[in-house]
């Protein structure tokens, strides 16, 4: 990198720290140094790799205001104030530099039409409307972690060593190299899976794996894990979508009937006393009979069965 000629190195950085700060354009010159700070910070961005950087960069540039030392008491002493106030300059310039080039996470957001992302690992990302992404600078890193608020479509470059994690609002999506779908509609949380395999968690619930035209729910209620295969049939082309696992970590029986009502049309009368008791069960692989059965098994009550679809609990 060519030298910079200033007169006076004081100028130079009260002159780049002004038009950084006022959002004027910078110069060419100006440029090559804010190039020479990006190029010699670390990665990783911990405290180590900035000292590093900050070390690197001041060395660097050691040659803009270095002078040759001279046999005179008064000119060291008067250079040697004169530098340490460049040093502290540079210091509180490169960390305001490094938090904005290389510790400022990314951030970028859907207004009112899909926004579509290129990340640094060749992965895309289809933000819906209202959607908001974040990015941390270290990224990609060992493991790949992005933080999403609101919907968006994942195409994840395939990896066998970097897994990629999506953090979403109280649970977080596990991949290797797919194509899936995140939504979250205030306490319902959902993930599609078109492509590859993901491995979804939540607190208070077992991790669930998903292959190909599947999708996690929690229904809305936290403890709550449902996986469902979602096929089309080929000769009404309707969809048709089949429960593969249910299951609930302490939640409260209400919110189970609520969910089984909702979702499945299923209706089941029971003891008000029961309503907040904490259920934990797995429906999996069972008929509506039999999943019933369990609930008023856990309950200590008994099943009256009216039609397929309504079930009494009585004690």
């Amino acid at each position: 990198m060519k030298k910079l000629k200033y007169s006076k190195t004081e100028a130079f950085v009260f002159k780049l720290w002004s038009r950084e700060v006022s959002g004027k354009e910078i110069s060419r010159k100006e440029s090559e140094v804010l190039e020479l700070w990006k190029s010699e910070a670390s990665k990783n961005l911990d405290k180590n790799h900035i000292l590093e950087s900050k070390i690197k960069v001041l060395s660097g540039l050691e040659s803009y205001f270095g002078r040759p030392v001279k046999n005179n008491v008064f000119y060291l002493r008067r250079n040697f104030y004169r530098a340490a106030a460049v040093l502290l300059l540079l210091f509180g310039l490169t960390g305001f530099f490094s938090y904005n080039f290389f510790i400022k996470p990314d951030i970028y957001v859907a207004v009112e039409v899909n926004k579509i992302i290129k990340l640094k690992d060749g992965s895309t990302v289809m933000l819906l409307p209202g959607a908001k992404l974040t990015v941390e600078k270290s990224f990609p890193a060992k493991t790949r972690v992005v933080d999403l608020q609101g919907d968006a479509v994942f195409k994840v470059a395939k990896s066998k060593i970097h897994p990629f994690i999506v953090k979403a609002d109280g649970f977080s999506t596990r991949v290797m190299g797919t194509v899936f779908k995140v939504m979250q509609r205030g306490a319902r949380k959902t993930v599609e899976l078109y492509e590859g395999k993901v491995a979804v968690s939540s607190p208070g619930t077992a991790v669930s794996y998903l292959t190909p035209n599947q999708r996690w729910t929690n229904f809305g209620s936290a403890h709550t894990a449902a996986v469902i295969n979602d096929k089309t049939d080929k000769k009404s082309g309707k969809k048709i979508s089949m429960l593969l696992t249910l299951t609930f970590n302490d939640v409260s029986f209400k919110s189970i009937m609520e969910i089984l009502y909702k979702n499945y049309g299923i209706s089941i009368r029971y003891p008000e006393e029961i309503a907040e008791k904490k259920i934990t069960a797995d429906l999996t692989g069972s008929s509506w009979d039999e999943n019933v059965e369990a609930l008023a098994f856990i309950t200590g009550l008994e099943v009256q069965k009216e039609n397929n679809t309504t079930y009494i609990l009585k004690k």
